[in-house]
């Protein structure tokens, strides 16, 4: 499950509250773009960089001690070189990319993701269960970019195409089958909560929650929907 679904199935985690940790108070437009067809049993769901880290685990686990070629790049501002086996490092103002491409099975790239759950997993392979094969883009996100022309910035930076229709369910939430869908959302940070307690400026940054809401505006199949969610994660 995706950390919006998490949020309007009121079932936030960590991983949530990891989502939300670097958004200030006020409000933030045009996140978490999603863009869904399904074509016969196959779908095809194209997503801003958001969904990253949740995409590369959901097919790590179907791939379960299967084994596929990765390709791609582990994006973190920390030093990972005595953590990582790759191919080379690139970086950039501080921002390094750790260039993978070897053969890797599932369990090996979850494990990864559990032991580093801030840095940034751009990683492309494919499973043979329910014919699913994931690419993100090898580089570090621009989070809340803008496309051409100031408008709303394009949900390319992942694409998976799959016959998984729970998986695609995770992202079309709102029916239970669809031929196209497109989702936007508006995070509003109206509160930044404290931990009561903590004087290391670090961990209060680390710790502290976002307590707001989420509109999610989706047009599917030609019909319009918008809901809103509270939060606080």
């Amino acid at each position: 499950m995706n950390f919006i679904k998490k949020i309007f199935k009121n079932q936030p985690d960590n991983l949530v509250h990891l989502q939300f940790q670097k958004f200030s108070k006020g409000e933030f437009k045009n996140r978490a773009l999603i863009n869904a067809r399904k074509s016969g049993n196959k779908y095809t769901i194209s997503t801003t960089a958001e969904f990253a880290n949740e995409l590369v685990k959901e097919v790590a686990e179907k791939m379960g001690e299967n084994k596929a070629q990765v390709t791609g790049a582990i994006v973190s501002t920390n030093d990972l070189k005595e953590e990582l086996d790759f191919k080379e490092i690139k970086q950039f103002q501080g921002i390094k990319r750790y260039i993978i491409d070897k053969e890797m099975d599932g369990n090996e790239i979850i494990s990864l993701l559990e032991k580093f759950p801030k840095v940034f997993f751009a990683l492309s392979f494919s499973c043979d269960k329910d014919s699913t094969n994931l690419k993100i883009k090898p580089k570090s996100p621009k989070s809340g970019k803008p496309g051409k022309k100031g408008g709303k910035p394009k949900a390319n930076f992942c694409r998976i195409t799959t016959t998984d229709k729970m998986l695609a369910e995770d992202f079309v939430f709102e029916v239970s089958d669809f031929k196209k869908a497109e989702i936007n959302h508006e995070f509003i940070i109206n509160e930044i909560i404290k931990p009561e307690g903590e004087t290391n400026y670090s961990r209060m940054r680390e710790l502290a929650k976002r307590k707001g809401k989420i509109i999610r505006e989706a047009e599917i199949d030609g019909r319009n929907s918008r809901k809103e969610m509270d939060f606080e994660v």
